[in-house]
């Protein structure tokens, strides 16, 4: 397998799933901030948008962290970061699963640009709700799905990282807590510390 990534990018999730499988990959460093490196037409065959992350595992491709999160926790389910198609957490994993991508990312998107909040017409609802719906997912902790750590987590660990991070989240004690049983995983200290190499 080989992941293209770039250092401080979303492709830290897809190295924190596969360091949590614990599966050989290769990384393929990939400065998506320069054009040249950007139009290379190994990492353009693996993900048409130039972004990253984006995973080569043989004939699959894929260059979205959620679909490679899902991908991954069902291409090994020995590892358990995913609840079985018949296992009724399925439905929450799922919409977990999907959440950093399709509400939080367009959230965030809109609280830094300072768009019209649009809760009606905007699928996410708003910055304030999205917020409000991730504190109360990851309450009752430790994880999202209660006891169990999953591919969902490692998608919203990395989404609370960054809330913080970019100060969009300041003294919210759930999220904080949520976010420090994150890093405390030995599997994301070893992509954060892979990450600026």
């Amino acid at each position: 397998m080989k992941l293209y990534w770039c250092p401080k990018t979303r492709a830290l999730r897809a190295a924190w799933m596969l360091e949590e499988l614990g599966v050989p990959y290769e990384r393929v460093l990939i400065d998506i901030r320069d054009p040249v490196a950007k139009a290379d037409p190994a990492f353009r065959a693996v993900s048409p948008m130039g972004k990253v992350p984006a995973l080569e595992d043989g004939a699959v491709r894929l260059w979205d962290s959620g679909a490679i999160c899902i991908y991954l926790a069902d291409r090994y389910p020995a590892a358990g970061l995913a609840p079985a198609i018949s296992d009724p957490a399925r439905g929450a994993y799922l919409q977990w699963v999907l959440y950093t991508n399709a509400v939080i990312e367009p959230a965030m998107a809109e609280k830094f640009s300072n768009a019209t909040v649009s809760a009606g017409a905007h699928g996410w609802g708003s910055y304030e709700a999205m917020l409000d719906v991730l504190r109360q997912g990851v309450a009752a902790g430790p994880w999202v799905l209660g006891e169990r750590f999953s591919a969902a987590d490692v998608l919203l660990g990395t989404s609370c990282r960054f809330l913080i991070m970019f100060g969009l989240v300041k003294d919210d004690p759930v999220l904080a807590a949520y976010l420090a049983r994150c890093e405390a995983r030995p599997a994301f200290q070893r992509a954060v510390a892979t990450d600026s190499l």
